[in-house]
């Protein structure tokens, strides 16, 4: 019998033993990796996203730079199409650049900090170490944490998993679900290399301004006829033809339409959308109209990553451009975190 309870003992501390064990290798693995992520002095990196929400699935490359402190530069590129986008961080401000519309916002914002983006490694890094309820799993080759998002889309889209590979310690994807853990978001990282620093004058907006500017320089004398006839003619209150677009409305549950309505301006169509209730708000959208040069316009708020686009909020609105079209989202009802939500669900079709 008293060996009997000898073994019982030696199992039961086993088991305890074994148990400590693992603790402390998540908190292990959690320092190790929270402590290559966040303090490299810059990265550069390369990823895939594919966006699942909203309708059709679609597909973006990431190129990501960041030099310590503050320095980045996230360019977005929707894959097959010609639409590109960039948000830039330096000594001047935040910057989001749409060179395919001839656009650039200026902010005076402190983004990243309060705006955490799936495809910012020091961002995922302050996930892991911010989530309490953090739980990890060992795979032969990967540690895999399933943590709560801190991003934008946060309340939408509250959950996500990220891998992280053994023998690197760096992520090679995270996904993103919704409440019920449907996939949303996938990011696929496919390079990631560490310790590179870019000059202070790479990360200068400047350039793509130069860029424009040469173009110009260096039109044909056909091209500068042309670009006058088109002043002459705007001059005079020619109208400008604009693009066609179908209308989108909100898919949320509890967005009642009290009223829609078109309006005619300068032959462009302005569709205006009035939503009632508790958490009233107004949608305003109408066709993109491309710029004839890419100066900083100065934009109130912060830059926000709706995922399919870079928008800027505020506290009573949020504004983005998607396929043509110019949104605007307007309400002193709404949070922020629901003004995203109204964004995210945008969707061509009709009210139900």
């Amino acid at each position: 019998m008293g060996n009997r309870i000898v073994k019982w003992l030696v199992l039961f501390c086993t088991i305890l033993l074994l148990s400590a064990c693992g603790t402390a290798s998540q908190e292990k693995v959690l320092k190790k990796v929270n402590g290559k992520w966040g303090e490299t002095n810059g990265y550069e990196l390369n990823a895939t996203m594919e966006i699942k929400s909203g309708g059709e699935p679609r597909n973006y490359n990431v190129t990501v730079w960041h030099t310590k402190p503050d320095f980045y530069r996230v360019e977005v590129i929707e894959s097959g199409k010609d639409v590109s986008q960039m948000i830039v961080r330096n000594a001047d401000g935040v910057f989001v650049v749409t060179p395919t519309l001839n656009k650039m916002y200026k902010f005076q914002s402190d983004w990243p900090k309060k705006n955490s983006q799936a495809y910012l490694i020091g961002a995922l890094a302050e996930d892991l170490a911010e989530d309490k309820n953090l739980v990890m799993k060992e795979e032969e080759k990967a540690y895999i944490f399933e943590a709560a998002t801190r991003n934008s889309y946060k309340n939408s889209m509250p959950h996500q998993v990220i891998t992280v590979d053994k023998k690197t310690l760096l992520p090679t994807s995270v996904v993103i679900m919704n409440d019920v853990k449907e996939e949303q978001i996938r990011i696929t990282f496919k390079k990631i290399k560490l310790g590179v620093q870019h000059a202070a004058k790479e990360y200068a907006v400047e350039q793509f301004t130069d860029k424009d500017n040469t173009k110009g320089e260096q039109a044909t004398p056909a091209e500068k006829d042309g670009n006058e006839d088109k002043e002459d003619k705007e001059a005079v209150g020619a109208e400008v033809e604009y693009q066609e677009f179908q209308t989108s409305y909100p898919v949320l549950n509890w967005a009642q339409l009290a009223n829609e309505k078109v309006v005619q301006e300068s032959g462009m169509e302005r569709v205006i959308l009035t939503f009632e209730g508790e958490k009233a708000f107004t949608v305003m959208q109408q066709p993109v109209i491309k710029e004839n040069s890419m100066l900083p316009v100065s934009s109130p708020g912060d830059p926000v990553d709706l995922g399919f686009t870079i928008g800027a909020i505020t506290d009573t609105s949020v504004s983005w451009e998607k396929d043509g079209v110019e949104f605007f989202v307007a309400s002193s009802k709404l949070t922020r975190e629901e003004m995203i939500e109204v964004a995210t669900s945008m969707t061509i079709g009709s009210m139900k």
